[in-house]
């Protein structure tokens, strides 16, 4: 009589303590996605549509981690979507960006966007030296502010290894002041003489957020926008060189023996690398496209409300004001700057 063996016993079973793990994730996730689900409720009333629900997030888990104290069973949880979920979310972000972007943008374009951020970042970081901010904090708040707001902060700290204290302060900074851009920008489009074009590559090279990027971009006609759209992606794809950078300089010197170093290179950063290489290559449909950037931001949301339930808001006050000052004058430093180099480098300079 034929037997027949059970395939039960060769299916790869996960290690116990893997199960564990996962199982000890589930409440501190859970917290996470609730307060991110709030933060996308919250999004949608008047007056906070435009915020992003990033920032309404860590604000709000910022908010409850002040009113209790979160139980040591949420850390790990909180720990994975903090940290493994954004970086899967910096990867699937270089699934917005193609080669076509880039070349859209041409030379000068694409020498406005980048020395914008390489002048913003060196000079950030000077200023940081000179008023006694702390090198952490200064590296995030320069990266905040010279690529694409919160997600370049975070991605950052991977090489920087600041405190979540550090991280929340660099991204309120980013907040307030590209904020702060998006209102003023349109307003002064007219006095400044600028084509739509040359405003679009303005806004797209020196506002923080893409969302207030967008919303400052389209306020001075479709050409604007979209121009400002191009060079916005064009900066976000500079992130990932930027941030590599970042960790050879660092590998150079004794930094690396700080906090439990890690390689040069992040994974996440060639991840980042590969899918604008993969989006490239297939040219994903706008529905992928759309699905990619919503997933995107969910996991991002997610990852930032988990660091607002890791913040103290007692250490956050402890920074002092000096990081404040330094967002304010790196946002002068990259607005002005890319101003004069839309001028310079562009013929659309003058209306």
């Amino acid at each position: 009589m034929m037997r027949f063996r059970s395939t039960a016993a060769v299916l790869p079973v996960p290690p116990a303590g893997v199960i564990a793990g996962m199982f000890a994730a589930l409440p501190g996730l859970g917290l996470a996605f609730a307060v991110a689900g709030s933060g996308f409720l919250l999004h949608r009333l008047p007056g906070l549509d435009r915020i992003s629900p990033l920032i309404v997030s860590i604000i709000l888990g910022m908010a409850v981690n002040s009113l209790w104290a979160m139980p040591l069973r949420a850390k790990p949880g909180l720990r994975v979507a903090s940290r493994r979920l954004l970086r899967l979310a910096v990867v699937l972000l270089g699934l917005q960006i193609t080669f076509d972007h880039l070349r859209a943008l041409g030379a000068p374009g694409m020498a406005v966007v980048a020395l914008t951020l390489l002048l913003t970042f060196l000079l950030t970081k000077a200023l940081g030296r000179l008023i006694g901010v702390e090198r952490g904090l200064a590296e995030l708040i320069a990266v905040g502010t010279a690529v694409c707001g919160a997600s370049a902060v975070v991605a950052a700290n991977t090489v920087t290894q600041a405190d979540d204290e550090d991280v929340a302060y660099a991204i309120a900074c980013v907040t307030v002041f590209g904020t702060l851009a998006m209102i003023l920008y349109p307003l002064l489009a007219g006095a400044l003489g600028l084509a739509p074009a040359a405003y679009g590559l303005w806004t797209g090279a020196s506002i923080h957020e893409i969302a207030q990027v967008l919303a400052a971009g389209f306020q001075h006609g479709p050409q604007a926008g979209e121009a400002a759209t191009v060079a916005k992606l064009a900066r976000i794809a500079l992130l990932a060189p930027l941030v590599l950078a970042m960790g050879l300089w660092k590998s150079r010197g004794a930094d690396t023996s700080a906090k439990g170093a890690r390689p040069p290179i992040p994974w996440f950063v060639v991840g980042f690398i590969v899918m604008i290489g993969v989006s490239s290559l297939i040219h994903p449909s706008a529905a992928l496209s759309q699905g990619a950037a919503t997933l995107t931001s969910v996991l991002m949301t997610v990852a930032l409300a988990a660091m607002g339930l890791e913040t103290s808001l007692g250490k956050l006050r402890a920074r002092g004001l000096r990081p404040l000052l330094l967002g304010a004058a790196s946002w002068m430093v990259v607005g002005l700057g890319a101003l004069a180099l839309v001028k310079v480098l562009t013929t659309g300079g003058g209306a």
